[in-house]
């Protein structure tokens, strides 16, 4: 075999080796290396409100500007009255006020170094004494509003900001104590009141057994929400074992309100109850020479509810200013109901003129409402000094 075809042969035979090599070599793919995305833990303090969200029952909700939002409460006589810390003093500042229901001990916000925070006063004779600042909500709130006190002169609510909020403002529970003279280490009072966005302005009407918070949840940045809801007897935490882990989600966060109705004959009672209270929180006045309208309080052994009740003809005389009084109070309300509900129904620039309208029936409402407990104070002195 000659030298050129033993190198033919060779070629032939490394051929198909070399052929394979090749394809060997291109299925050899490099992929890339798989991105890991961690998603960001929650934070513990929401999951475990979560899971512990109050049972209650939303009798319903009203979206409003958020300078609006007392439009929306009605309040007992006996619960007090929230106003703005402005309607207040009579003067421009920012905050909310509460005053109780004797009128003698108000409760408000307004500016300290940039920030809101709250004061009490209390009425001496004709004037307030220097407001202080409240002592024992500092911990872990760097900012507080929104105050309502419950009857009992004790249970503190309020709206703060700060490490124990888990949004903006959060609502905060706490009680004061007489012996130290400040209130207790707050406690945020969980979901569904709270959420991640703002949620503020807690007031419990006892008489009637409705409360009210107010948020911006899912809200556009000039709007709020109003929740109305029956006060429960005790608290109840929904069961986890008999809903599913997004059920509980939608009801911490108020996805909707008919979830919370159940078979809806505690929401019907409470819409009647509500229907039942006047316009500002006020018993509806009737005719009935019996009813609200005209009775008066003398001492802890006589009510009056006549003028031919008096022994003194000076207190019998500021008895018929109170009933024209009462009765001028009783038509500014259901003239600011009437305007509310237009309120309620209006485009933006309606709404601009009736906010101006409502603001000043409701100041002089507050007005009047002084002056028929100075009216009743006279009363009950004058009445007293000439009893026989």
């Amino acid at each position: 075999m000659t030298i050129k075809k033993i190198a033919i042969l060779s070629l032939a035979l490394l051929l198909p080796l070399t052929i394979e090599a090749q394809k060997k070599k291109k299925r050899v793919v490099k992929k890339p290396p798989v991105e890991v995305v961690e998603e960001p833990e929650e934070d513990p303090r929401i999951t475990n409100m979560r899971e512990m969200t109050q049972q209650i029952v939303i009798i319903d909700s009203i979206v409003l500007e958020k300078d609006s939002i007392l439009a929306a409460f009605r309040l007992s006589a006996e619960t007090g009255r929230i106003m703005t810390t402005s309607q207040f003093f009579g003067e421009s500042l920012s905050g909310y006020a509460f005053v109780n229901e004797m009128g003698n001990k108000v409760y408000f916000s307004k500016p300290n170094d940039g920030h809101l925070w709250l004061y009490t006063s209390d009425k001496l004779g004709n004037s307030w004494s220097e407001a202080s600042p409240l002592q024992g909500l500092g911990e872990g709130i760097g900012e507080a509003s929104y105050p309502f006190m419950l009857t009992d002169g004790i249970t503190f609510y309020f709206a703060g900001k700060g490490e124990e909020s888990i949004g903006g403002y959060d609502i905060f529970l706490t009680r004061y104590d007489s012996r130290s003279g400040s209130f207790l280490k707050p406690e945020n009072i969980g979901m569904p009141f709270n959420s991640e966005a703002n949620d503020y302005m807690y007031a419990a009407d006892e008489q009637s057994g409705i409360g009210y918070f107010v948020s911006d949840r899912r809200q556009p940045e000039d709007k709020v929400c109003v929740y109305i809801f029956i006060l429960p007897e005790t608290r109840r935490s929904y069961d986890l074992t008999k809903y599913s882990e997004q059920q509980i989600r939608d009801l911490a966060d108020i996805i909707r309100i008919a979830d919370t109705w159940g078979d809806n004959s505690e929401r019907h009672a409470a819409i009647a109850c509500l229907k039942a209270i006047g316009t500002t929180g006020r018993p509806s006045v009737t005719n009935d020479a019996s009813s609200a309208n005209t009775t008066i309080v003398i001492n802890d052994r006589l009510t009056y509810t006549s003028v031919r009740d008096f022994q003194s003809p000076k207190a019998a005389n500021l008895y018929r200013e109170l009933l024209k009084a009462r009765e001028r109070l009783a038509n500014l309300e259901t003239e600011l109901q009437k305007t509310r509900d237009r309120f309620a129904s209006s485009n933006e620039d309606g709404r601009r003129l009736l906010r101006e309208i409502i603001l000043q029936n409701e100041e002089q409402a507050q007005l009047l409402d002084k002056s028929i407990g100075s009216l009743e104070k006279q009363i009950r002195n004058e009445e007293n000094n000439n009893i026989k």
